[in-house]
């Protein structure tokens, strides 16, 4: 199948109870058993669900994948990967790391013995220089969140495997239509929900997808030991969604295409961040390993002053201040303030990562109306 047919039918089936063409939001925690451990594939719905697994089949097959495995938040997805490691252990990931991600490596799990190495992973050998006997996951983020930096999954893929390490890809900015880590050598794809893949600013989910069998078995173990398990109305949003993904993600592109070169030349930016210019750092990886350039961007002002940003932030009347990415509206952000605090300030200044940075999610509005609200925003 080709990706439209996917996104429309793929891991998904009509209800073999009534027919329904929608899969049904099954909202029960439990499930009538014949006989002690006789049951129809469900037992209790933190372990399964209807909704959920036809979901799980569904984000597999958009990223041709093997497995799925749906949790309550991105977040939840992460640290079921964590879950993977033991004291002793080595993370190698990108110094423009998303601040959720940097806050549950840092905060959770350093304090438990694990050591992790933020590295601009654009240049693979800066991964290289930290690679060591025990190195077992290489965390990669492309484009990275604010900064759009691009990591060269492939290469990526050959070091992990040259040290024995698990490779992950965090894929939310791109989703499966733009870029398929697994394709690449990625042994684990992972998505926050929320964002493209729902699409519409109403549910909070996460997903992992993966091949080998064994690692999806470890990994649904954690899924189902620890609990962090979205519920059906959820899934249902999810799935709704997907089916539209193709088309809000090709316009999406459109418009941040339009966005970026509006920006670019404004007398008033002095630099936009998007992995389409020819002149941003790797836009021949990106040019490769994406089918296009999608709706992410980030700027900032002539002067780099926090002050000037604020004043651009507030005026907006389109792209709406607001927390989270990738839905159908657009939406503007502060990430030293916001998505990012959590990063120490020299760490982020160190990074690129300015306070007067100003990251869009554009959004599937028409082109013509988020450019005029950017010109009297900026002014």
């Amino acid at each position: 199948m080709k990706f439209a047919t996917k996104a429309i039918h793929a891991g998904v089936h009509p209800d073999p109870a009534t027919g329904a063409i929608m899969t049904p939001i099954y909202q029960t925690s439990t499930y009538v058993q014949t006989s002690p451990g006789k049951n129809m594939g469900f037992e209790y719905s933190r372990t399964h669900n209807p909704t959920r697994s036809q979901l799980q089949a569904a984000v597999a097959a958009l990223d041709n994948g093997k497995h799925g495995i749906a949790f309550a938040s991105g977040m939840a997805a992460i640290d079921c990967v964590m879950k993977l490691l033991k004291p002793g252990d080595e993370v190698i990931s990108t110094n423009d790391l998303y601040g959720g991600s940097y806050r549950l490596f840092t905060k959770v799990y350093e304090p438990y013995g694990i050591k992790f190495h933020f590295v601009p992973m654009h240049d693979m050998e800066a991964v290289r220089a930290v690679v060591s006997e025990k190195t077992k996951l290489i965390w990669v983020e492309t484009p990275t969140n604010p900064l759009l930096n691009i990591i060269d999954i492939a290469a990526a893929s050959a070091v992990a495997k040259e040290c024995g390490a698990l490779l992950a890809v965090d894929n939310t900015f791109s989703t499966p239509y733009l870029q398929t880590p697994m394709d690449l050598g990625a042994d684990i794809v992972m998505y926050s929900l929320t964002k493209y893949m729902a699409g519409h600013s109403d549910t909070v989910m996460g997903a992992l997808v993966v091949n080998d069998d064994e690692l999806h078995e470890r990994l649904s173990f954690y899924q189902n030991a620890c609990g962090g398990t979205p519920g059906p109305q959820d899934c249902f949003l999810v799935l709704r969604g997907l089916k539209t993904l193709h088309i809000r993600m090709q316009r999406h592109c459109e418009n941040g295409r339009a966005v970026a070169e509006y920006l670019r030349q404004h007398p008033k930016v002095e630099k936009v961040y998007w992995p389409g210019f020819e002149n941003h750092p790797n836009h021949a990886i990106a040019a490769k390993q994406m089918r296009d350039f999608g709706g992410m961007l980030s700027f900032i002002l002539k002067g780099d002053k926090q002050e000037d940003a604020i004043a651009v932030l507030e005026k907006f009347q389109y792209f709406t201040l607001a927390e989270s990415l990738g839905g159908v509206e657009s939406l503007s952000g502060h990430p030293a303030t916001m998505t990012h605090a959590s990063i120490p300030a020299e760490q982020r200044r160190k990074s690129g990562l300015s306070d007067s940075l100003i990251r869009l999610s554009v959004g599937i509005e028409d082109a013509e109306d988020l450019i005029a609200d950017l010109a009297q925003a900026i002014g």
